[in-house]
């Protein structure tokens, strides 16, 4: 009963503690220099974010007000001047720095490094489209490379099952930060490719500061993925983290339950797709024979075929009067031609040298050619005179000119 009259409640201590800190004029207007880690620009405006150095760390706060005052953005890895107050967080008893002011000053080791390997993996085309592999849509087994134990993996195996309740997750557990972790996480790629034990892997963790996601920014790293005959999707990090295994990936989720999303086809999904393809394709047939149908009933209901003899009949009355009409031609073109051939023979008989003849008139020829002047005969030449019913031989006796 003692105790419970002596002790004081967790409020209490941390209340206190604020108060002691607040008391403190070198807490409330201190500038520290440290590297942001773990940054997080909230939708409110505030920034959170951790400082670190070499051995320690803090967790900080800039509220929006003093936030809007920056001409940069906050990064991780970015080496920076805070200028603000320590106070404690009495709901969760920690103690942070409330930061009024920030200057940069340069970029931390690790961002640095992280930035070189980056530009010259990219340079060297790890970072190209060309060189990706497709996602398999249906992938019989999903291969993970992540911590045995947590959340990540839980996670995986919820969305993936659920997704798709017969496929198969084959993890192989490797660690994915601190000393050593690259070459597991490159060993666990390289065992994968060569035993083909997945259709498709997800090399995944969850978040964390610069450090603790550095494995995955190792070139060892980067090269196993480049060289993975798999399909690799990259889930390591919260959405805003990017590490260079995301550049390299196949493919980048932005969380592990987001790519247990886009490795996973959602059967559910397939099967109401097939059923909505199997009802669009039922209705079209539907409407197809629907169509061909009525196109039945037309012909069979046409003029023509309803009575073919009589179409045959009116072919046939076509026919006779083209006929006829070619023999209209024909007669009238004859008569035409013999109207022509009598004026030409009424004209000949009207030239003709024997209707000369019988109007009295002879012709005199002598060695068989026509004589036309008297110059041409001379006495004693024998002729012969034409008349129209006969001729007769003559001899010139004399010969007279006009």
């Amino acid at each position: 009963m003692k105790y419970a009259e002596m002790a004081i409640t967790v409020s209490d201590l941390n209340q206190y503690v604020k108060n002691k800190i607040a008391e403190d004029e070198y807490l409330n207007n201190i500038l520290v220099k440290g590297e942001i880690s773990n940054f997080k620009n909230h939708y409110t405006g505030h920034l959170y974010f951790t400082l670190k150095d070499e051995k320690s760390l803090i967790k900080c706060i800039m509220f929006k007000s003093y936030a809007q005052k920056l001409d940069f953005m906050p990064k991780d890895g970015m080496k920076v001047f805070l200028l603000g107050g320590v106070s404690v967080f009495e709901r969760d008893g920690i103690y942070q720095i409330y930061v009024k002011a920030m200057e940069e000053d340069g970029l931390g080791d690790l961002y640095t490094q992280y930035q070189k390997l980056k530009n010259r993996l990219e340079e060297q085309g790890l970072f190209e489209e060309e060189h990706k592999i497709p996602i398999p849509k249906m992938p019989k087994v999903i291969g993970v490379l992540t911590s045995q134990t947590g959340s990540v993996i839980k996670d995986i195996i919820n969305v993936s099952t659920r997704r798709n309740p017969n496929v198969v997750i084959r993890l192989l557990p490797v660690p994915v930060q601190g000393e050593g972790a690259a070459e597991k996480i490159a060993e666990g790629i390289e065992v994968m490719n060569r035993k083909r034990l997945a259709d498709v892997l997800i090399l995944a963790r969850g978040g964390g500061s610069l450090e603790d996601l550095w494995p995955f920014n190792e070139e060892v790293v980067a090269n196993s993925i480049y060289h993975s005959e798999i399909p690799i999707i990259s889930a390591v990090g919260h959405e805003t983290d990017f590490t260079i295994a995301d550049f390299v990936a196949d493919l980048r989720a932005p969380t592990p339950s987001a790519a247990a999303e886009l490795a996973v086809a959602d059967t559910y999904e397939m099967k109401q797709k097939i059923i909505s393809d199997q009802n669009r394709l039922r209705e079209a047939l539907l409407k197809k024979v629907q169509i061909m149908k009525l196109r039945y009933e037309k012909t069979v209901a046409s003029y023509g075929l309803k009575e073919p003899n009589r179409k045959i009949q009116e072919n046939y009355i076509q026919i006779d009067q083209q006929v006829k009409k070619l023999i209209n031609l024909i007669q009238t073109r004859q008569e035409k031609e013999k109207n022509g051939y009598a004026k030409m023979i009424a004209k000949l008989d009207a030239y003709s040298p024997l209707k000369t003849l019988g109007r009295g008139y002879t012709i005199t020829q002598k060695e068989g050619k026509v004589v036309k002047q008297v110059t041409e005969l001379k006495r004693g030449d024998m002729v012969k005179i034409r008349f129209q019913d006969g001729q007769v031989e003559a001899e010139v006796k004399k010969q007279e000119t006009f």
